[in-house]
């Protein structure tokens, strides 16, 4: 081996070995295990979300194609509507056309061939990642076998009645001109301004306040409300309004949603372009005036002066107006909620239109039923209440899109607005008996993307084709996606599962948080705290990090911040660590929160740890050449690693059953670094350095170094693949193990044994001993490789027995020079002490230390610290720091002070054993 770990000198070769020879694929007679990638976007790259999640799904597939399962775990992308169609109408914009100069054909062509050209990026990055997916079955949303699924669903569900179109209210982009999901629209508070309007009674005895953030609407405005037990207004109700501007009268109604305590307690009801609206409208049987083009235009409908105006020039215009009737009671600052499209940016509009819509009830209740009756759990289970909250109050799904790359409808019109669905229009003409002289047009929208993803767990699997791996891996294991897409995602697989299968998609859903910055901040790019988890492998300069960082940044003013704040964190940029060191972080914070931080010092500490694997990896190499064949005799020492071990591996089995990859990567590491590393290596040497050892005592250590390492990297595997595989490569012939790779071996099991109890009772007994004199040595400032007198006190005759079994141990590890025991009645001498059981270990310090100058160096070491918490405390108690310093600032400002506290707690208690002393 190496000197050193070197990473990139590992990973891609390892991984092109692995991929080369199909080890990903399903083998073995084993139950099947299936996981379902949540497909990336075609167009994106993965960002630390991605990377977490792929980590919790290869670990898992690891873990059970160990375990023997036939392990399948299925790759895939999204064609990704909207977001590919503006990757390519950019690619047209810098080449001075447009999409619609080539028409649809070709611009679907050009999409396509994006696709062949730059559509990989993800597939290289999940091998970077070390993601153990079939690439033999890997789909795409848009592949011949996945469209033949959505449009036999489609129809499907059109001939029952579950699919119509109607006229409804969806999210608009006007820059897009396509309808958005909810999960394509992102709020954010901004600062605006709440306008409050006069609106006349028809009966000419005053007037009702109503107050907007969006006067242009009030042109589409077709009722006031109040509400029905608000005394003030009670008897308004059934009156009109003349709505100024427009000169039309619109009724005083009365609904329960109206807050008699809001503001003035009316409110103006624009049904065509407001969702709240929108329902009352529909209660009250509104007209809907659609005052806006697709454009967010004021539209011909409107007064002629207002024709053809944008929506924000036509708002100016309209509070103008008011003010000049003296009808405009008053404008306030006012934090605004704006929704803006995810793609474009514009701010998206509640817009009146035509659409395609899936009959949603019926579909859910048995998707309810699902989760009620345990078919499916979630994991962990509060995730439950979250689905039953969306689904008990679930809406007609909107599924078309007005874009020209995705799944198009297959719906066709004649020209009298008849409307045919099926598989094809030679399908509709033979069904409906439609002669070929009649023009049929296809549809122009598309199908909303998560229509195609709803179908992933049997679409990518062959359906509609009953094919085998249909048959065997369906339903799936377990679906791993994060909380925000329980609506979007997981719901609708489980409502199309269990309709065309009739079965349930997955058993399990685990639910995982959502990776954010170390403050606890959403990693975005507006923020500039986003991470590439491949920079975090590779490493990144500075400067080609601020590129990155900065690039494509849609509100430019904040540039200047993104730059300072990087150049802060990163100053050198960031350093290579790996992947492994990378997937090992992301499995330590699989916690059950709802948010993670992800700190950089968590993973260089992984980072130390894979260094410490490789060395530890390097000693047992360098100290295995010769295992040899014979009688081993095994020490106490090689019995109690190997009952450690077994209690690891015990440990992981229990964690990776209930998706707790956190406390399974916290077993793996407390066994590896401090009991494998720290104590069983050190523990080794004596009996390995010896002269005095047997031959068969030497073999049998040689031959634990080996069997325990190899069994320690098969139970590490499945987070850090990559180390544990070129290690494992060197150890497997020492251990007589023939084997192409790591990761077709079983994982470890438990193999207790019974004669390991007084083994394991007897190290750690030795442990403490040692423990307690390196107590002592840290407490008395001494230094580590001085041999130190031992006294014993209080001593048990089993105490002594195990001195006398163990004293080599004692001596090369601990460092001690000599033990003896202290007869009853016998007075110590001044010394240091540390409790063994009920024994004490006294170390004498006569001639070990100088009392006087030790108590000095600790004053003089406390007064500094007095000092320095003074200051602090000082800092603390001005309002002018506490108030105006930055945020951070304070808090590390508060951090130094407690760590002041306990510096100078601690060197009262080394004080307090001087004195002991004299």
């Amino acid at each position: 081996m190496d000197k050193s770990y070197q990473p990139a000198d590992i990973e891609q070769r390892v991984y092109a070995h692995w991929e080369a020879n199909n080890y990903f694929s399903p083998a073995g007679d084993g139950d099947p295990y299936c996981i379902m990638i949540p497909p990336p976007n075609v167009t994106g790259t993965l960002h630390m979300g991605h990377a977490f999640q792929d980590t919790i799904m290869d670990a898992l597939t690891r873990y059970k194609r160990m375990m023997g399962y036939s392990a399948l775990w299925q790759p895939g992308t999204d064609h990704a509507g909207i977001a590919t169609q503006m990757v390519v109408e950019r690619l047209l914009n810098n080449e001075g056309t447009h999409r619609r100069d080539i028409g649809r054909d070709r611009f679907v062509e050009r999409v396509w061939q994006w696709k062949d050209e730059s559509g990989g990026k993800i597939g290289n990055q999940l091998r970077r990642l070390g993601a153990s997916v079939d690439w033999s079955r890997d789909r795409f949303t848009m592949d011949d076998g996945l469209s033949e699924a959505v449009t036999r669903v489609f129809v499907s569900l059109y001939d029952e009645g579950l699919i119509y179109r109607g006229k409804r209210l969806v999210n608009w982009d006007p820059v897009l001109h396509t309808a958005l999901s909810d999960l394509e629209v992102l709020s954010a508070d901004e600062p605006g301004h709440l306008y409050h309007f006069r609106y006349p009674l028809a009966s000419g005895d005053g007037h009702l306040t109503v107050a907007t953030t969006r006067p242009e609407t009030m042109l589409g405005d077709s009722a006031v409300a109040v509400h029905p037990d608000d005394e003030r207004y009670r008897h308004l109700v059934g009156q009109e309004i003349d709505l100024p501007i427009v000169g039309r009268r619109i009724p005083i109604i009365a609904d329960d949603y109206v807050e008699a305590e809001f503001g003035t307690g009316c409110v103006k009801i624009t049904p065509a372009h407001d969702f709240n609206d929108y329902d009352i409208g529909k209660r009250h049987d509104l007209p809907m005036y659609n005052v806006l083009t697709d454009d967010a235009a004021m539209a011909d409908d409107v007064p002629e002066a207002y024709r053809g105006l944008d929506r924000f020039d036509a708002r100016r215009k309209i509070v103008a107006e008011f003010e000049s009737l003296g009808l405009l009671a008053k404008i306030e600052d006012y934090v605004v909620k704006i929704p803006r499209g995810d793609r474009s940016g514009a701010v998206v509009e509640p817009y009146l239109t035509d659409q395609w819509y899936v009959k949603i009830g019926p579909l859910a209740k048995p998707a309810i039923d699902a989760v009620e009756s345990g078919k499916i759990r979630f994991v962990p289970e509060n995730w439950s209440k979250t689905y039953y909250d969306w689904m008990y109050n679930i809406q007609d799904w909107c599924i078309s899109r007005q874009l020209w790359w995705g799944h198009r409808i297959p719906a066709w019109y004649d020209d009298d607005g008849n409307i045919y669905v099926g598989k094809s229009e030679a399908a509709v003409r033979e069904k409906h008996d439609i002669p070929a002289s009649r023009a049929l047009r296809q549809d122009d929208d598309v199908l909303d993307t998560w229509f195609s993803s709803a179908l992933w767990p049997f679409s990518t699997l062959g359906w509609p084709g009953q094919t085998p791996e249909l048959e065997k891996y369906y339903p799936g294991s377990v679906l791993v996606t994060g909380f925000d897409i329980i609506f979007f995602w997981v719901a609708r697989m489980i409502m199309m599962g269990i309709k065309f299968m009739g079965d349930v998609p997955f058993r399990e859903v685990y639910i995982h948080g959502l990776i954010r910055d170390q403050d606890g901040q959403k990693m975005s790019k507006s923020k500039g705290n986003t991470l590439d988890p491949l920079d975090l492998i590779d490493g990144i300069d500075l400067d080609s990090l601020l590129e990155k960082r900065t690039t494509g940044l849609m509100q430019d003013h904040l540039r200047p911040a993104i730059e300072k704040a990087t150049r802060k964190q990163f100053p050198d940029g960031i350093k290579a660590y790996g992947c492994d060191a990378l997937r090992f972080t992301f499995a330590a914070l699989a916690t059950t929160g709802r948010d993670i931080r992800f700190d950089l010092g968590r993973i260089d500490g992984y980072r130390n740890f894979c260094n410490k694997l490789w060395n530890a990896a390097r000693y047992v190499l360098m100290n295995t050449e010769k295992v040899g064949d014979g009688e081993a005799e095994y020490s106490a020492a090689d019995l109690w690693i190997q009952a450690r071990l077994d209690a690891a591996v015990g440990a992981v089995h229990e964690q990776l059953a209930v998706y707790r990859l956190d406390l399974a990567a916290q077993a793996m590491y407390e066994f590896t670094w401090h009991e494998f590393c720290d104590w069983y290596l050190e523990l080794s040497k004596p009996v390995l350095q010896s002269d005095d050892a047997s031959a068969a005592a030497k073999l049998g250590t040689r031959r634990t170094l080996v069997t325990v390492l190899e069994s320690l990297l098969r139970m590490l595997h499945p987070i850090m693949p990559f180390i544990t595989e070129e290690i494992w490569q060197q150890v497997a012939p020492r251990a007589g193990i023939d084997g192409d790779t790591i990761m077709l071996r079983p994982f470890p099991v438990v193999d207790t044994h019974a004669s390991r109890a007084g083994a394991v009772a007897d190290i750690e007994w030795v442990r403490q001993f040692i423990l307690g004199i390196r107590q002592i040595r840290g407490e008395m400032d001494i230094a580590p490789g001085k041999p130190l007198p031992v006294i014993l006190q209080n001593a048990t005759p089993d105490d002594l027995a195990r001195v006398e079994r163990f004293l080599h141990l004692l001596q090369r590890v601990g460092r001690v020079e000599s033990i003896a025991a202290l007869s009853d009645g016998e007075d110590p001498p001044n010394s240091a002490t540390a409790l063994l059981g009920d024994a004490r270990l006294l170390v004498p310090m006569q001639g070990l230390i100088d009392v006087a100058a030790e108590r000095a160096r600790l004053e003089k070491q406390r007064q500094r610290a007095e000092d320095d918490l003074a200051k602090a405390r000082a800092k603390l108690g001005n309002a002018n720091f506490v108030n105006n310093a930055p945020a951070d600032v304070v808090a590390q400002e508060k951090q130094r002070a407690i760590d002041f506290e306990n510096t100078i707690a601690q060197l009262a208690e080394q004080l307090e054993k001087l004195a002991e002393l004299g």
